[in-house]
């Protein structure tokens, strides 16, 4: 059987045409899946009886719930979500006063292997349809709740462009979620080509992780640094003509002792001037197999001011859900991975 869930209104139209049913049918089994929620071709009861069975013959809903959650004491919530590929996802969902934010994972694992990331550590186990992307924000308790959506989970967005691409089309259409794409945000290392037709291809907000601005100490981090030098990614956000509404984050784990100097001040006042950007200070949460440290409160308030000093907005990122490690960079299915 196949999946009906994270098809677009094209792809949904296309497919019931080509069963001989009226093209307007795709709007209507979009509207079931992604308004009404259903979970089985059978609740699409403004179909004729003629088009369900039709339907279930070749396809299915094929939306999954979640097997565990986890609830921090600040409220975070972290769910584990079953794969296609027999391997499992984690998803966070972070409440705070007047949002619900998800931070939605892209792949089974990660192939990018920075130095500070327990996905990293649990390797590449595939790639997420869109379908799974979206299933994300609709099973969980919240969905009807949520206000802001991050690709911030487990994964590397721009290796798994199309489908993002393709789950953020589901999200924000008006035929689907109809959510404002200044409300997303995509997170990415920096894969060059990919960043370019995201930035053309779509209108949400970007967030590049940086984490330092010397070459020598990123490659050390993020070993994509020797493919997409940073440079050449700030380069393109640069070049790129941002509208007034959409952001540009700088994200920027802070280490005790090796990017927390005034050396690393200077350094990124020199790489993002001119660019409007917002940088985001992330305290570093200590994981299993890394030499890293995380910063004192001190030498992170005082890196936090030298920045703003020099001009270039920075704020510190509040940390949530660390004692269910859904923190930054925290979240792995390691343990649970199926062989």
């Amino acid at each position: 059987m196949q999946a009906l869930f994270g098809k677009t209104l094209d792809e949904l139209q296309s497919l019931v045409v080509e069963m001989g049913l009226p093209k307007f049918t795709g709007k209507q089994i979009a509207d079931w899946l992604y308004k009404k929620k259903v979970t089985s071709v059978d609740e699409m009861t403004n179909l004729s009886k003629k088009a369900r069975t039709l339907l279930s013959e070749k396809y299915e809903v094929d939306t999954f719930s979640s097997v565990k959650v986890q609830e921090s004491t600040d409220g975070t919530k972290k769910y584990l979500f079953p794969t296609s590929h027999d391997k499992y996802i984690e998803t966070a969902m972070i409440p705070d006063k007047y949002r619900r934010t998800v931070c939605v994972s892209s792949q089974v694992g990660c192939k990018m292997g920075c130095l500070f990331c327990m996905t990293g550590k649990q390797g590449f186990n595939g790639q997420l349809t869109a379908g799974e992307i979206v299933n994300q924000v609709q099973m969980i308790d919240e969905t009807d709740s949520v206000t802001n959506i991050v690709y911030m989970g487990m994964g590397e967005p721009f290796d798994n462009l199309d489908e993002v691409l393709k789950s953020i089309d589901i999200l924000t259409a008006e035929w689907g979620y109809a959510m404002s794409p200044r409300r997303i945000t995509v997170s990415s290392i920096g894969i060059v080509p990919a960043l370019k037709r995201f930035l053309n291809e779509s209108k949400c907000n970007v967030a590049i992780s940086v984490h330092t601005p010397f070459d020598d100490e990123r490659q050390k981090l993020m070993p994509v640094q020797l493919a997409y030098p940073l440079k050449s990614i700030i380069d393109e956000i640069r070049a790129f003509d941002f509208d007034s509404q959409r952001k540009v984050s700088i994200e920027y784990i802070v280490f005790g002792g090796l990017n927390d100097t005034p050396n690393h001040v200077k350094e990124m006042a020199r790489l993002l001037n001119g660019i409007r950007s917002h940088v985001n200070l992330i305290r570093f949460h200590p994981i299993p197999g890394t030499p890293l440290e995380k910063t004192n409160e001190t030498r992170l308030q005082r890196f936090k001011d030298d920045l703003n000093n020099k001009g270039i907005l920075t704020t510190i990122r509040a940390s949530r859900g660390q004692d269910i490690y859904a923190a930054c960079g925290m979240l792995s299915t390691k343990g649970l991975q199926k062989d």
